[in-house]
C-alpha cells in the first residue's frame, strides 16, 4: 500500500476541522468564572481555550488556579509533591489512583484541604458570575460543596478534560458536566453526574488538518526529514514517563524518525540527543506547526496533545503509559475508536505500519475529526453560556443510604492505605488522601521543596498531559 502520511493528504478529511463554538448572543459584562489548576498543562489548556471563546462572544471572562487559593504553600506543596511522585515513586501514585477509584472519592484529609479553599473561592468570584466551569476534580469539589450548603447561587459546570472519569471528577452539587464524547460521558454518568451533556473536544484552532504546503514548511522550519515517516512522541508538560526507552524503541524499530518533546525536562532532551535521536526539544511554543510535520503521535497519558492531534488528523497510539490515569485514558480512547492502545512492545512496529500505510490509520484520522465535525449543538462554550442564561435549577438532596456507602468505602479506603497524600492527575486530576508513616517516608525522600519546578506557562500549546 502507497505511503499515506499525513492528514494533507487527505482532503476528504481536512473539511472536517474544527471550528469555532457558535455561541448565543451575550449581553455585555455578563460574567463566567473558570477554575483550572496549574498541574502539568492540560487543565489549564482547556480552561484558556474554552476562555477564549466565550470571550470572543461578549462573556466576561474570570479565570483562577484552585492551587493559588489554597492557604501557605500548599498548592505548591501538592503540584510538586504530584510531580515528584511521578517520576520517582510511579508505582506510589497508581496505588493512590487505585485506591481513590474503587472508594469513589477522596479521604478526609482531602476533603479538609478543599474545605480551606472554600471562602477565598467566594471571596475570588465577583457578585455577578452567572455561572462557574471548572476544568479540574479538585475545584469541582470545592464548587459542588458550596452549591450544596447554598453558598454559592451560580450553577457550576465542569468540564471532563478526559476521556476516562475517575470517581474524583463527579462532584456533589455541580449541576452539569460536559464530555468530549459519548464514552467518557457514559463513565460519568455511571459514577452518579446526574446532568451530562456530550458536547465535543475544546482545542485550540490553529490545531486543525495542515495542507501539504503547510506539512513541508514546518519540516523545514523544524529541520525534520523531507520525506521519512515521523513519530512525534509526546509526554506531557512535564516530560515523564519511560520517554527515553520508547524513543529508542521508536529509532530502533525503523518505521518511522522519531520526534521527542520532552517538555519542561531539559535534561531529557540533552540526554536523547546524546543517545543519538536527533530530533529531541523540550518545550515547543508551536506545537500545531510540529503536528503538520508529523505523521502519528505516539503519547502515555491521553490528555490535551491527543484531543490536539485528533483535531490535526494525526492517528495516535498510547504507548507505555504512565501509571494512574495512563491506561484508563488508553483504554477509553481505544473504546471510542480514536486511538488505539499498544499493551505489547512486540507490536510496536505492525501497529506504527498499520497508523502509517493502512487502514488502522485511515479510521482513526476520521474518528478523530469527527469528535470535531458532528453537530453537537454548537461545543462546549455553547452549552455553557446556555447554562449561564438558564441560571440555577434544584439540586436533589443526596440519599442518606448513599452518603453511609460512601462514607463506609472511604474509612476503609483510608484505613487501607500508609500515607496522606493529595494529589491531581493531569487529564483526570486525582485528589486523594490518606494516613500512616509508611508511604509518607517513601514520598518524603521525593519532595524536596528547596527544589522548585520552573513557573508554570502560560501559553496552553506544546506538550499537555
Amino acid at each position: 500500500m502507497p505511503y499515506l502520511g499525513s492528514s494533507a493528504h487527505l482532503p476528504a478529511l481536512a473539511a472536517a476541522a474544527p471550528r469555532p463554538d457558535p455561541v448565543p448572543a451575550t449581553g455585555r459584562g455578563e460574567r463566567v468564572a473558570i477554575v483550572s489548576a496549574s498541574i502539568g498543562a492540560g487543565h489549564d489548556g482547556a480552561a484558556a481555550e474554552l476562555a477564549r471563546r466565550l470571550t470572543a462572544h461578549g462573556l466576561v471572562v474570570d479565570r483562577f488556579d484552585l492551587l493559588d487559593l489554597l492557604p501557605a504553600r500548599l498548592g505548591r506543596l501538592v503540584r510538586d509533591g504530584y510531580h515528584r511522585m511521578l517520576v520517582q515513586a510511579p508505582w506510589a501514585y497508581q496505588r493512590v489512583y487505585r485506591s481513590t477509584e474503587r472508594a469513589g472519592g477522596g479521604g478526609p484529609l482531602a476533603r479538609a484541604l478543599l474545605r480551606t479553599a472554600e471562602e477565598r473561592m467566594l471571596s475570588a468570584l465577583h457578585p455577578d458570575t452567572g455561572a462557574v466551569v471548572s476544568t479540574y476534580p479538585g475545584a469541582s469539589r470545592v464548587l459542588g460543596s458550596l452549591r450544596l450548603r447554598g453558598r454559592l447561587a451560580a450553577p457550576v459546570l465542569t468540564y471532563l478534560t478526559d476521556f476516562s472519569v475517575h470517581p474524583l471528577w463527579v462532584a456533589d452539587g455541580v449541576d452539569v458536566h460536559l464530555a468530549a464524547h459519548a464514552v467518557p460521558a457514559a463513565q460519568a454518568r455511571a459514577t452518579g453526574a446526574r446532568d451530562v451533556r456530550v458536547c465535543g473536544p475544546v482545542v485550540d484552532p490553529r490545531f486543525r488538518p495542515g495542507s501539504a504546503r503547510e506539512r513541508e514548511t514546518a519540516r523545514a522550519r523544524f529541520g525534520l526529514p523531507r520525506n521519512a515517516p515521523l513519530a512525534l512522541l509526546v509526554a506531557g508538560s512535564w516530560g515523564v514517563g519511560p520517554v527515553r526507552q520508547v524513543a529508542l524503541e521508536l529509532r530502533d524499530c525503523g518505521v518511522a524518525v522519531p520526534v521527542v518533546v520532552c517538555g519542561r525536562n531539559e535534561a531529557l532532551a540533552e540526554r536523547l540527543r546524546a543517545d543519538g535521536v536527533e530530533h529531541a526539544y523540550g518545550w515547543v511554543d508551536d506545537m500545531p506547526a510540529l503536528m503538520h510535520a508529523a505523521d502519528v503521535l505516539v503519547q502515555n497519558a491521553g490528555g490535551l496533545s491527543s484531543l490536539e492531534a485528533f483535531a490535526t488528523g494525526l492517528p495516535v497510539a498510547s504507548y507505555r503509559c504512565i501509571p494512574g490515569h495512563g491506561p484508563t485514558n488508553a483504554a477509553a480512547l481505544e473504546e471510542a475508536g480514536a486511538a488505539v492502545w499498544i499493551r505489547d512492545p512486540a507490536g510496536l512496529k505492525a501497529v506504527l505500519c498499520d497508523l502509517l500505510d493502512g487502514s488502522l490509520g485511515l479510521s482513526q484520522r476520521a474518528a478523530g475529526l469527527a469528535l470535531f465535525a458532528a453537530d453537537r449543538g454548537g461545543g462546549p462554550a455553547a452549552e455553557i453560556a446556555r447554562v449561564h442564561h438558564a441560571g440555577p435549577s434544584p439540586l436533589p438532596a443526596r440519599p442518606a443510604a448513599r452518603r453511609r456507602r460512601r462514607a463506609a468505602r472511604r474509612l476503609i479506603a483510608t484505613a487501607a492505605v500508609a500515607c496522606g497524600v493529595w494529589a491531581c492527575a493531569v487529564g483526570t486530576g486525582i485528589a486523594t488522601a490518606y494516613d500512616g508513616p509508611g508511604m509518607i517516608h517513601a514520598i518524603g525522600h521525593s519532595l524536596d521543596l528547596d527544589d522548585p519546578l520552573p513557573d508554570h506557562a502560560s501559553h496552553t500549546e506544546g506538550h499537555h498531559s
